[in-house]
């Protein structure tokens, strides 16, 4: 909002695990007029509760929601480019199998190519290089150092 000076009509892509702070943001984009795309893995979609909720808000708000596999479908478009850890805390064991389930999910400049000409990325931290390349992270279009200030400011 502070950066786009609005959500309404904003495109939020998603790239990777199903996990909670993607929970979080399914709860609320369509509240906040932002259509949503996520491209998981088989395997690791978000819960299907939450996806059903998703559904319903995002009929109510008239906005469009997009589930896929493929991550440059998910991009297109998108204003947006969200990524998080792929190995939350409890799963270190599964590392090696989410690694691999996860090749092609990197954020790229290639993946922005298929975004909005005015995409930012954002991250929550801290960021493993194969969740999101150097080139897009440290990029001027990355806010996530800004994102993590923000958060700072309500803890």
């Amino acid at each position: 909002q502070e950066h786009y000076g609005g959500l309404n009509g904003l495109t939020i892509t998603w790239i990777g695990d199903g996990n909670n702070v993607l929970h979080s943001i399914m709860m609320s984009a369509a509240k906040l007029g932002m259509h949503l795309h996520i491209a998981t893995p088989k395997g690791f979609e978000p819960d299907l509760r939450i996806t059903e909720i998703t559904e319903q808000y995002s009929k109510e708000y008239g906005t469009k929601l997009l589930l896929t596999t493929d991550p440059l479908e998910a991009a297109d478009s998108a204003n947006v480019l969200v990524t998080d850890t792929w190995i939350s805390m409890g799963q270190e064991e599964e590392k090696k199998e989410r690694l691999k389930a996860f090749q092609g999910y990197q954020v790229t400049m290639q993946t922005a190519k298929s975004a909005a000409s005015n995409w930012t990325f954002l991250h929550c931290l801290p960021r493993k290089p194969e969740e999101v390349d150097d080139e897009v992270f440290y990029s001027p279009r990355s806010l996530v150092f800004q994102e993590a200030e923000n958060r700072k400011w309500t803890i």
